[in-house]
């Protein structure tokens, strides 16, 4: 029997051992089991995780073999966000079930539990997007046991779908709007210069923030977007873009280009050095008590890129050149922003009844 009393502590210890799939004898021990049934329901768990067997909780194979599958393939913002999502909202419900026994009747009465819930300050439910969200995280882990593991078949794709990935209506500032937040924001350069850089130009803000003087090319007036910035913890880090769209070379106004050049001259930076040396948050702080002092309606930093993309529309150009200067594919262009584009519907109409009529030919 793998369990032994451990007379001296007056607890229990638990040990297995098995061969890999190279042949190599391995042992695992533990200690310290206030009972037997503590000790034993130990072993079958880790037996089973190291011999690949799905007789586990959904807790174990996820910590232990998801997760860590996952942590070499995906940057720590990233995992920081799919941890986060696991522990709140997966775990609490499928954490202690065997994961060879959850079925998709189970993942539905989950799903169902998610939709009525209401946050007790707000009695707000869960956006659809984040519904989403949700969902996905838990598709993403039973896709990875049905394709490494053997399980038989993902029990969440059987329950069907949950909230929707289709945003609410998107918020975005015109032309004579962001002017207005200009002159707010003109006695201060750093951030006239950041938001100036989010807007003209429909960067991300984590690129915005990862950028140095030396990828700024002012005889051009081009920026260079190769890295993105993100604080996890209490640590900066700056890693590879978003996508490979994400990275691009960007021409810049006249006017922003001259503006950045002046800051980035009295700043002293060396040339691989931040040129806004500031959190996320602080340039969301900033954001919001400058909208307020122009007087103007209350968007996200993020919108600044939208707006940049529905000034693009509204100046004719087509999806394919607007997603190369903002980093991504043409189709999403138009996915996205399809509701900025009123009169396609009404043009192909025209089109086809002018084909109709034989005024034009086909």
């Amino acid at each position: 029997m793998p369990v032994y009393k451990d007379k001296a502590r007056n607890t229990w210890l638990a040990t297995f051992s098995f061969y890999d799939n190279r042949g190599v004898r391995k042992s695992f021990k533990k200690r310290g089991f206030k009972t037997k049934r503590e000790a034993l329901e130990w072993e079958a768990e880790h037996r089973g995780q190291m011999t690949g067997s799905l007789e586990i909780s959904f807790k174990t194979f996820v910590e232990d073999t998801y997760l860590d599958s996952m942590t070499v393939r995906l940057k720590p913002d990233t995992m920081a966000i799919k941890r986060a999502i696991i522990e709140t909202h997966l775990m609490p419900y499928f954490g202690e079930m065997r994961i060879d026994r959850i079925t998709s009747k189970d993942v539905f009465a989950w799903q169902n539990a998610m939709l009525l819930y209401r946050n007790p300050s707000t009695g707000k439910p869960y956006t659809p997007s984040y519904l989403k969200t949700m969902q996905n995280q838990l598709v993403a882990i039973f896709s990875f046991a049905v394709r490494f593991y053997g399980l038989k078949e993902n029990p969440v794709r059987i329950a069907g779908s949950l909230g929707s990935s289709r945003q609410g209506e998107m918020k975005f500032w015109t032309l004579d709007q962001f002017r207005k937040f200009e002159m707010a924001a003109a006695s201060e350069p750093m951030w006239a210069c950041a938001f100036g850089i989010l807007f003209w130009c429909g960067l991300r803000e984590g690129e915005m923030l990862a950028l140095t003087p030396a990828d700024f090319n002012f005889e051009k007036k081009t920026v260079s977007i190769t890295k993105t910035y993100y604080r996890l913890g209490k640590e900066d880090h700056v890693t590879s873009p978003k996508t490979i769209q994400s990275v691009r070379v960007v021409t810049m106004p006249d006017a922003l280009s001259e503006k950045v050049e002046d800051f980035v001259g009295k700043s002293k930076l060396e040339p691989a050095d931040r040129l806004f040396h500031v959190t996320k948050q602080q340039v969301q702080h900033a954001f919001h008590q400058l909208t307020d002092n122009a007087g103007l309606p209350k968007i996200r930093v993020h919108d600044l890129r939208h707006s940049h993309v529905s000034l693009l529309i509204q100046l004719g150009y087509p999806p394919l050149a607007i997603a190369k200067r903002v980093g991504h594919k043409a189709i999403d262009i138009t996915y996205r922003y399809s509701h900025l584009y009123p009169t396609v519907q009404r043009d192909i109409a025209n089109t086809l009844n002018d084909i109709f009529t034989g005024k034009k030919k086909e």
